[in-house]
């Protein structure tokens, strides 16, 4: 890996887990478990727009490791690896259909997606199949969350294309 994209990919991790840690610290806006923007993930989708999926995949990679040692809640890196990973696979394989101007439809499958990964693994951990009746309730926040962030993500990468970062 060269020392600029390394640098690169370090800097956005930082700002990841940043956002993370502090979106972590904010009281959820709804009083339903799991339920959040996720804004770290802004600076998965534009890194993967932007860089391309090796990046992406290890700026998300070490995040979800960090921030789960970091927030003190070890056993949540297998629910944001398995949302995170299928997130990313489902979003890499759009990718090569999508342009620059629909970051936010890629986010928002990818949300669904993400929510699909998380539910699997909660049932594989608590063994309770009839968690899948909490996904509706999952998905409708996810689409809502991935639109939020894929919109900042296009908007992201929009200004730093017109300002010639990549």
């Amino acid at each position: 890996m060269k020392l600029k994209q390394l640098t690169r990919d370090a800097v956005l991790t930082a700002i990841a887990l940043t956002i993370f840690m502090v979106e972590a610290q904010i009281p959820s806006l709804v009083p339903i478990p799991g339920v959040k923007l996720g804004l770290a993930n802004i600076v998965t989708i534009f890194a993967l727009f932007a860089y391309g999926p090796k990046d992406a995949l290890l700026i998300l990679l070490v995040r979800v490791v960090m921030g789960s040692i970091f927030s003190g809640q070890i056993t949540t890196v297998f629910y944001s690896l398995a949302g995170g990973l299928l997130c990313w696979c489902v979003t890499v394989l759009l990718r090569k259909f999508l342009s620059d101007r629909q970051i936010w439809v890629a986010s928002v499958i990818g949300a669904v997606f993400h929510n699909i990964g998380q539910i699997l693994v909660a049932i594989v951990m608590t063994g309770t199949p009839g968690i899948v009746v909490y996904l509706p309730v999952l998905m409708v926040s996810g689409i809502l969350a991935g639109l939020f962030t894929g919109l900042c993500a296009q908007f992201l990468f929009g200004k730093l294309r017109n300002l010639g970062q990549f």
